[in-house]
């Protein structure tokens, strides 16, 4: 993730992040937005704003052997974190601490660039895109996916934030959902020099466990934490039960199953 002060995480707070937001949150989209950019065999793949790399170890696993993936954040606990992982059958994968707005690789050295859900926290949305589209070869694949409103689940926490926390502490939660719409995205995108620019919504069902308790143990992943920490034990009760109050008409007997929604974008490069 970007360093604005939203996503900047220690290690254990990654790892946390490793087990709830990449496993059950981000980790259901991954194999969707490699599919989306077509990998295959033996390419180089980027994955911008790689978290602890949930896209980038899919994009391994489709590269294969031959491939070669790189995964760059500017959040060091991410990049620890990602490194600590077993590495996946297929590509190598180099794990880079660096910003999106100035990646550290030389032009037109890429076939993919992927990024998941990072675009809304870079500082200089425009550059980024520049960035990412200088290091594509001719014949190059953007997918690039960010969320499409705030979603049944983070409004249903950001509700209880502000009712049992503060409101300062909704805010800070829900600003990952805070996304360019898709004008801005096709306008960014050719801006930047991409060409057969496509913005469409992208649909899935997520599931999480239990959410008493799965919310607690995501807020622990967030930039949220330490007020969680601080909050009295019966407010954080109230948090979780509140959630699951609020999700309860998607209840399927071990959490929920709800539907979200992504855009994303896919380009080339000319």
């Amino acid at each position: 993730m970007a360093k604005n002060g939203q996503w900047q995480l220690s290690v254990e707070a990654a790892e946390r992040y490793e087990r709830y937001v990449a496993r059950y949150i981000l980790g259901p989209w991954a194999s969707l937005l490699v599919d989306a950019s077509q990998v295959g065999v033996g390419e180089r793949v980027l994955d911008v704003a790689c978290g602890t790399g949930v896209v980038a170890r899919a994009a391994a696993e489709r590269a294969g052997a031959a491939g070669r993936i790189v995964g760059v954040d500017l959040n060091s606990g991410m990049i620890a974190v990602a490194r600590s992982l077993p590495v996946p059958a297929g590509a190598p994968i180099a794990w880079i601490e660096c910003s999106a707005l100035g990646l550290p690789l030389q032009n037109a050295t890429m076939d993919v660039v992927l990024c998941q859900q990072g675009l809304q926290f870079f500082p200089d949305k425009a550059l980024a895109m520049r960035e990412m589209r200088r290091v594509l070869a001719r014949g190059g694949r953007l997918a690039l996916s960010v969320w499409n409103g705030i979603g049944l689940y983070n409004s249903a926490v950001g509700e209880a934030l502000a009712r049992f926390l503060s409101d300062a502490a909704a805010v800070q939660f829900c600003a990952s959902r805070r996304a360019p719409a898709k004008e801005e995205l096709q306008s960014l995108a050719a801006e930047a020099g991409f060409s057969a620019v496509d913005v469409r919504v992208s649909r899935s069902n997520v599931h999480l466990p239990r959410l008493d308790q799965f919310t607690l143990d995501h807020l622990s992943a967030t930039p949220v934490a330490p007020l969680i920490t601080a909050a009295e034990p019966e407010a954080r009760e109230k948090i979780g039960a509140s959630v699951m109050k609020e999700l309860h008409r998607y209840a399927d007997g071990k959490g929920v199953t709800y539907p979200e929604e992504t855009h994303l974008l896919t380009a080339s490069v000319s």
